[in-house]
């Protein structure tokens, strides 16, 4: 039992600590610089958000099925929001800061999460087989016994009751079986759901779809400028009231997290949604928040927005840092991830905030992680 708990931390945790929050209190920088002094005034004035001003006339004459026109231009990336729900601790976002200024050339970018069905069409032309279907290596997970090694992956398991929700372990097992086919276990299939985003997905195995749709990933900037669909420095990807109108314009969670029932289905799901179930945002995109994380190409640093801030210049076209740096992993390969997911909760983690990162180690999987295209 010792080394299987320690291979679901070994290989779920690892993807599932950076997407929660309470890890970034632990271990994030002070990038929001609000500093008092002796006489209590701010010795530095925290970036605003400025205009977003977007290019024009530039969208090219040739379409591209299932995927929409982002015209790029200059925006204000970031987020100066100051806490996440959990326990209402300031400060867990401080690695979507400082505020600062973004430039990124116009893209192509797919309307909705890649589905079921068109990964299953890139996995019968190409029999290529996901990092959840392989068996993992002893060198990948030293120290575990090797009939433990089993392909497989994380996989959210409600709770009996109400747990301690600084014990992420609670709600995750990793699930021999788990895989894009099979994305709660071997007892579970894709039945009917065709135009559900695929899950369990490792960055590989992302990439490797985008180079076979002739596509790639989007870098982080681009996906926040895309996300922000035109709009100026607002909390979600519609704007600043979650609930305008009192409706949910994303999948996520409410109710009482994690346990079995618990989510109320306030937004018409509980658990995964098919895609496009909400309105579009500007640009037409869909599900830019929750319903599943979605992998990024960028490698993930904790303070690289102090770095692109620290210039005083516009970045233009950033492509993330040149090797990934995550305190709390220091030795993993880490990836940024975007948009929250459907298990995003004001109870525990809401980085379905326009602005707010997530992050995952490249081999991790789970089966509330997704991705979609660029061009």
């Amino acid at each position: 039992m010792k080394d299987k708990g320690r291979k679901i931390f070994r290989i779920g945790s690892i993807l599932v600590i950076p997407l929660i929050g309470l890890i970034y209190l632990l271990t994030s920088y002070s990038t929001a610089k609000r500093e008092l002094n002796q006489e209590g005034e701010n010795q530095d004035i925290e970036p605003k958000f400025e205009l977003t001003i977007e290019n024009k006339n530039n969208k090219p004459k040739k379409e591209y099925e299932g995927m929409v026109w982002i015209p790029g231009g200059e925006f204000s990336m970031g987020s100066n929001f100051d806490d996440e729900s959990l326990c209402s601790i300031k400060g867990v976002t401080n690695d979507a800061r400082p505020i600062h200024r973004v430039y990124v050339d116009g893209f192509w970018m797919d309307k909705t999460e890649v589905t079921n069905k068109e990964f299953a069409e890139f996995v019968k032309a190409t029999g290529y087989v996901t990092v959840a279907e392989k068996k993992p290596l002893p060198e990948e997970l030293p120290g575990v016994p090797l009939s433990d090694l089993i392909a497989g992956s994380a996989v959210f398991t409600p709770t009996k009751s109400k747990v301690d929700l600084n014990n992420f372990l609670a709600w995750w097992q990793y699930v021999g079986g788990a895989n894009w086919r099979h994305p709660l276990g071997p007892d579970s299939d894709l039945k009917g759901k065709d135009n559900y985003p695929v899950v369990q997905i490792a960055f590989e195995d992302a990439a490797a779809y985008a180079r076979w749709a002739g596509k790639r990933l989007p870098t982080e900037a681009e996906w926040e400028f895309a996300a922000r669909g035109g709009k100026t420095g607002t909390s979600y990807t519609w704007g600043n009231v979650l609930k305008p109108d009192g409706k949910f314009l994303a999948n996520i969670y409410q109710g009482e997290f994690p346990v079995v029932k618990g989510d109320n289905a306030e937004d018409g799901f509980i658990g995964l949604a098919p895609v496009a179930q909400y309105q579009p945002n500007g640009y037409g995109l869909y599900d830019m928040a929750g319903n599943v994380w979605e992998l990024i190409n960028d490698w993930y640093s904790e303070n690289y927005y102090e770095l692109l801030s620290a210039s005083g210049k516009v970045a233009r076209n950033p492509q993330g840092p040149k090797r990934s740096n995550y305190s709390a992993e220091p030795n993993a390969l880490t990836k940024v991830h975007r948009g929250g997911s459907f298990l995003c909760t004001d109870e525990y983690c809401t980085r379905y905030l326009v602005g707010s990162r997530g992050h995952g180690e490249i081999k991790s999987t789970a089966n509330h992680i997704g991705f979609r295209c660029v061009r």
